[in-house]
């Protein structure tokens, strides 16, 4: 019976030089289901929900709304069949509104006056109905990426849209914020809207989703029903193989101290207040510390002021037992600090230059690499090569790939080769796997704890409380810009680390 399916994608195939990114591949929505889409990094996921979108033109194969082919040649073709999509990286205009953002392209307007008033009660009306509640005068470059998304959501609904598009919605958000957007899913689900869910975390897909298709290498391979399955299986069929969903690592032995945080404080200027308070702690060579906390508490800043791209008000940090409180960014680097940023486009890629270009970003300068201030190209390929080949970076062309032109998780894999490779004395890592998949994630966690076991420093910075659990020796929780609680992973819980998290409680000087 067909015409129980929605929307219909069959045998689609998109291609983009050097590489078939969808290969003849067939996903059928049913009305009402939460439809989850899984593959790794790179497997055509958001590629195919952009051919469902119409920012793609497939090269082969049709799409079916209700058992009617359709064509979508643009989004505004896919607003008008009802389709919405929350994009991963999100499409959002910073110096607007929160409301002016949710009605841009639809504004309402009466004998061509600006109907702003019917278009803010619709708003509010559905943010009360959903529970996503948004600050519809608020500007998007003053909220935080959870808000962001709920305006993103709110974009759709006020469209009126019935199949809702979810590319990767959890990457960016705290665990309380994926538990809210898992019941705003499911109140969808109740009105008969059909969701399709992009994802690679295991544990959402088996929590909300009815039914589940997997993608590989650009390849249908198969559609299950979720109370069938098992983590396990679905990791099988996404990457290939069995995965360790948990990370092996022998205990710390803990060195020299390495990297110590004396007073720290930041003062932010825009929210008039510190948004780092009096932080100390240290990190011993051999050991992974990690600074947890919901997103917002002050972590950003902090390591911005470690690394350098911010400067700190007071305090004093000292690395190795050199003070590097005033170095420059490349003095820290060349000291022997990492740093994998949180945000790859903004601070860790020049998204328009090659492959290879980026991989040398902080090397390029030394003498393997330049002769008299030209390049030396043929080196900077090797190396370049070298690494792509160690670390599975997949792209449509190798090393001269243009950086803009990859997926997202390629992408980080390329940082963090680059900046494990540098053999560094401290690496401070911020959200090293986000949007990462399981057979990624399981290799980027091998590589830190090796750099551990090798006795170099490593400060984690995650807001994965997964990770923070399998991959730290120590765990700091930062709520507010201060450290309030220190932990062992082998005897805290999830729960208790939430707690703190959130603000609810509070280790007093006594318990240190």
């Amino acid at each position: 019976m067909a015409e129980d399916f929605v929307i219909e994608m069959l045998h689609i195939t998109k291609e983009f030089p050097g590489i078939k990114a969808n290969d003849d591949i067939t996903l059928q929505l049913r009305k009402g289901e939460v439809h989850a889409l899984l593959g790794e990094n790179g497997a055509g996921k958001s590629t195919l929900m952009s051919v469902l979108f119409g920012l793609y033109q497939p090269e082969a194969g049709k799409i079916l709304k209700n058992g009617k082919e359709v064509a979508i040649r643009n989004p505004n073709d896919a607003n008008a069949l009802g389709i919405g999509m929350v994009h991963q990286h999100f499409k959002l205009v910073e110096c607007f509104s929160v409301l002016d953002n949710i009605i841009l392209g639809v504004e309402p307007n009466k004998m061509g006056f600006l109907q702003k008033a019917e278009a803010r009660k619709k708003v509010m009306a559905l943010s009360e109905k959903y529970g996503l509640r948004v600050d519809p005068d608020a500007l998007i470059s003053d909220i935080s990426v959870g808000m962001q998304q709920r305006v993103e959501i709110l974009k759709m609904l006020y469209r009126d849209n019935e199949i809702l598009i979810f590319d990767e919605p959890t990457a960016v958000l705290t665990p309380q914020e994926i538990d809210e957007l898992m019941e705003i899913m499911r109140g969808f689900k109740k009105e008969g809207k059909s969701i399709l869910f992009i994802t690679h975390k295991l544990n959402e897909i088996m929590a909300v989703a009815d039914r589940c298709t997997v993608l590989r290498k650009g390849k249908y391979m198969g559609t299950v029903d979720i109370k069938d399955t098992t983590k396990e299986e679905l990791s099988r069929m996404m990457v290939g193989r069995d995965v360790q969903l948990q990370v092996e690592k022998k205990p710390a032995h803990p060195g020299e101290v390495v990297l110590d945080v004396e007073g720290v404080t930041m003062h932010n200027s825009l929210h008039k207040k510190d948004s780092v308070k009096n932080v100390s702690f240290q990190v011993h060579g051999g050991e992974i510390v990690c600074l947890a906390g919901i997103e917002g508490n002050g972590q950003t800043e902090f390591v911005y002021g470690l690394t350098g791209l911010e400067k700190i008000s007071s305090g004093k940090i000292v690395m190795d037992g050199q003070d590097i409180t005033n170095a420059t960014i490349r003095q820290r680097s060349k000291d022997g600090m990492s740093h994998i940023p949180e945000d790859r486009h903004k601070h860790g890629l020049v998204l328009d230059y090659s492959l290879e270009n980026n991989i040398v970003l902080q090397r390029y300068w030394q003498p393997e690499f330049q002769n008299h201030g030209f390049i030396k190209q043929e080196a900077v390929r090797e190396y370049s090569d070298k690494l792509i080949a160690q670390y599975d970076v997949r792209s449509g062309q190798g090393s001269s790939t243009i950086v803009r032109s990859m997926s997202g998780g390629n992408q980080q894999k390329a940082i963090i080769a680059r900046e494990i490779d540098r053999d560094p004395k401290l690496l401070v890592a911020v959200q090293p796997t986000r949007g990462l998949d399981v057979g990624a994630i399981e290799y980027i966690h091998r590589q830190i704890v090796a750099e551990r076991d090798k006795g170099k420093a490593v400060l984690l910075v995650s807001l994965e409380l997964d990770e923070v659990m399998n991959l730290s020796d120590r765990i700091l929780v930062m709520y507010e810009g201060e450290i309030v609680g220190e932990f062992d992973p082998k005897t805290t819980t999830v729960q208790e680390l939430g707690l703190y998290m959130a603000g609810a409680r509070k280790q007093g000087k006594e318990n240190k």
